[in-house]
C-alpha cells in the first residue's frame, strides 16, 4: 500500500478483534517509525505509553466513556509530551551536527521556549499530532486499523499512567484488526470550504 492509499484508507476504526496480537518485531516498526516524525528544534519531546497491562487497559477504559477498543485493540498508546524537553540536555538533540550548527542552535531552543508556557504546550500538541498521523499511516499500510481518541478523562488517564507533572497528554491511539468497518464518512466539506487563496476575506 503506498502512502495515498494509506491516506485514502484510514478510518477510525472503533471494534477489533481481542485474541490479535501484534509482533514484537511489528510493534517495535511503528515506534521507530513514529520517532521520525518532526519536531521543532528536533527536541523529540513525544513521549509514547505503551498500556499492555490488562487491568490497567481496564481502568482507562473506564475513564474513556467505556470504549471498547481501549481494552480489545492490540496495542493502546497514550501519546504524550514532555513540556520541558527543551531545557534537558539540550545539546543531544544536535550531537551529529557541525559544531557552528550546535553553537547556533542550542541557545535558539533556550530563547525560543524559556518563560513561554503556551509556545511550550502548541508545540507539543502539533507534534504529538504528526507523530499520531505517522502512526495511523504507518498502521494502515502494516494492515492494521487504528482510532485516535480523545474521548477521555485526561486528568484520570494522567493519574492512572502516573503522568510526570511536566508532561501532558496529548490524545490516545489505538491499533489493531479491525472487526467493523467504520461507518460512511458522515459529512466532508468541500474543498472550497476548506482552502482559503493567500488571504481570508475581511467581513464588512
Amino acid at each position: 500500500m503506498n502512502t495515498l492509499e494509506a491516506i485514502q484508507a484510514r478510518r477510525a476504526v472503533k471494534y477489533y478483534d481481542a485474541s490479535h496480537q501484534m509482533t514484537e518485531a511489528e510493534i517495535n516498526e511503528l515506534f521507530s517509525l513514529a520517532m521520525l516524525s518532526p519536531t521543532a528544534f528536533n527536541i523529540q519531546h513525544w513521549r509514547f505509553v505503551s498500556v499492555t497491562e490488562p487491568e490497567l487497559r481496564k481502568q482507562i477504559r473506564a475513564a474513556a466513556w467505556d470504549q471498547a477498543q481501549v481494552t480489545d485493540a492490540s496495542l493502546f498508546i497514550v501519546i504524550c509530551a514532555d513540556l520541558k524537553a527543551w531545557e534537558k540536555q539540550p545539546k543531544r538533540y544536535w550531537a551529529n551536527a557541525e559544531q557552528a550548527v550546535q553553537d547556533f542552535i542550542v541557545p535558539a531552543i533556550d530563547q525560543y521556549y524559556r518563560g513561554k508556557d503556551q509556545v511550550q504546550r502548541d508545540e507539543a500538541m502539533r507534534s504529538c499530532g504528526i507523530a499520531a498521523q505517522t502512526l495511523m499511516l504507518a498502521a494502515k499500510d502494516m494492515g492494521y486499523d487504528s482510532c485516535p481518541m480523545d474521548g477521555f478523562d485526561f486528568g484520570q488517564v494522567g493519574q492512572l499512567i502516573n503522568l510526570p507533572d511536566d508532561h501532558v497528554i496529548a490524545l490516545c491511539l489505538a491499533v489493531g484488526k479491525g472487526v467493523q468497518a467504520a461507518n460512511p464518512r458522515a459529512g466532508q466539506l468541500t474543498k472550497d470550504d476548506v482552502v482559503i487563496h493567500n488571504r481570508f476575506i475581511k467581513l464588512s
